[in-house]
């Protein structure tokens, strides 16, 4: 298996990994997000690849003072392997070689069963609420 950074022509796949995750919404195309992420010089999305096929991702990005981490997917026949994990620290990773000294993510409510995934990589509950405006 080998992790690496994705590029347009992934987009099929990307799309197929995220819808079957539940991480995409009617109002967020992710071939659009997929591309922003790749387009930006501090952005990017890591794929992990078995053979040939994507059976992993993660988008990671900074906005100059922390980290992020979006769309960690992995493959329904994959998962409960140590691939999240392994992304994560990919993603880690990357910031790290950028300076960044502080990740954060958001989690949906209705994924709760997430957080003990999350809690075992050693990330807390930053007690902070985001809120979200659209600019439209």
């Amino acid at each position: 298996m080998r992790i690496s950074n994705l590029t347009p022509e992934d987009s099929e796949g990307v799309s197929a990994l995220w819808d079957q995750a539940g991480l995409t919404r009617p109002w967020n195309p992710p071939e659009a997000d997929l591309l922003r992420a790749l387009a930006g010089e501090t952005s990017t999305v890591l794929g992990l690849f078995d053979g040939g096929t994507l059976v992993g991702t993660v988008m990671v990005g900074h906005d100059g003072h922390r980290g992020w981490v979006y769309y960690l997917a992995v493959a329904e026949s994959h998962r409960g392997t140590g691939l999240g994990r392994r992304l994560m620290l990919a993603a880690e990773d990357w910031l790290r070689e950028r300076g960044v000294v502080k990740l954060q993510l958001m989690i949906r409510s209705a994924n709760a069963g997430v957080l003990d995934f999350y809690d075992r990589l050693g990330y807390e509950d930053a007690d902070v609420q985001v809120r979200a405006k659209w600019l439209r």
